[in-house]
């Protein structure tokens, strides 16, 4: 079965779903192309070999003109949800990028309207989809190294040389937190499968940073049986860089995980994953064998999602699912303006 999908939000990221993360999946079809944008809808149109009447200004006259079983909703974040509340009142599956929302209530909005209409909402956590978190999630589960006593997640990348009113990123809300620590956030809650309850984060930023709100934060998290989590993400640090996954160390009683993924951001790769286990009576790390895929990322939560619509199944990261990952990412920038401790609260 071939899901026929309308893709909506072509510039930037969207764009790059058009050219490189949708193509490889076997298993969708485009059935029509959609952006406010004219000439972003022309060029895209072109690169896919699609014509102009395929390429609409709104969802409302795609969803009219063509025949489609989902959308793929990669517009920004502030759109998400109406435009998937549209796509489902018509009768639609939905795939949406991350964030799913600004903030978990929004978000709930949607995900019980999917559940009331029996239809698939999809939030695409694509950093799930590699290798190395997967086998992190099954040694924790199986106690590979007993109870879990503390975690740290280091993030670094630099960010910060492109004149500021040319790179969209500078202005987004919460960019460290809500851009980057949703996929840590979501990552954490696979391989412990826990939910956080408290959170507190400090941010600040040094005079040279071009970025409106924090391009760096340091989190606290505790998580519901009260393991404590230490966070540092920077997107403005000069140390040596890590994966876009982070650096990650699990520590328990019988020993350490250490992890990272998703070295080079490709939906086709998975070459810079590894996960090395120390135990307890080791001296040395050894490293954990990783299976193979054809389809990583982005690419990989496609073909899920079209799975999940075929055989009728709740996919893995439902917008149900993906509340706490959202209830986390906003308690962490509750309480990076007030400075306190704040509750993680499911709607």
């Amino acid at each position: 079965m071939t899901i026929r999908i309308i893709h909506v939000g072509l510039g930037g990221w969207g764009g790059d779903w058009a050219r490189n993360a949708i193509p490889p999946v076997r298993e969708v079809e485009v059935a029509a192309i959609v952006d406010p944008h004219a000439p972003t809808r022309t060029k895209t149109a072109t690169a896919l070999a699609l014509p102009e009447t395929l390429a609409f200004g709104s969802l409302t006259e795609a969803l009219a003109a063509v025949d489609a079983d989902a959308v793929v909703i990669t517009a920004p974040a502030v759109t998400h949800v109406p435009l998937a509340i549209e796509a489902l009142g018509a009768g639609k599956h939905v795939l949406v990028e991350k964030p799913f929302a600004n903030t978990a209530e929004e978000a709930a909005v949607a995900a019980r309207r999917a559940e009331e209409l029996g239809l698939v909402l999809q939030v695409s956590q694509n950093y799930r989809n590699y290798p190395a978190p997967r086998v992190v999630q099954r040694l924790v589960r199986e106690g590979a190294v007993g109870e879990l006593s503390a975690i740290s997640i280091d993030f670094r990348q630099w960010d910060n040389d492109r004149p500021k009113a040319s790179h969209p990123h500078y202005a987004f809300p919460h960019p460290m937190i809500n851009d980057m620590a949703i996929h840590h956030f979501d990552l954490l809650r696979m391989v412990t499968g826990q939910e956080a309850v408290r959170v507190f984060a400090k941010v600040w930023d040094p005079s040279f940073s071009k970025y409106d709100e924090e391009a760096s934060a340091v989190i606290t998290i505790e998580m519901e049986s009260g393991l404590l989590v230490s966070y540092r993400g920077s997107w403005l640090s000069r140390a040596r860089r890590t994966a876009w996954a982070g650096e990650w160390s699990i520590q328990g009683e019988a020993g350490e995980i250490f992890f990272t993924s998703r070295a080079d951001g490709s939906d086709k790769t998975a070459a810079g994953d590894r996960v090395t286990l120390l135990r307890a009576d080791a001296e040395t790390p050894e490293p954990v064998t990783l299976p193979e895929s054809r389809l990583y990322g982005r690419s990989a939560g496609l073909q899920l999602f079209a799975q999940a619509i075929a055989e009728g199944f709740v996919p893995e990261t439902s917008g149900t699912a993906n509340l706490g990952s959202l209830a986390l990412m906003e308690a962490a920038a509750r309480s990076a303006a007030s400075g306190k401790l704040e509750d993680v609260w499911l709607p």
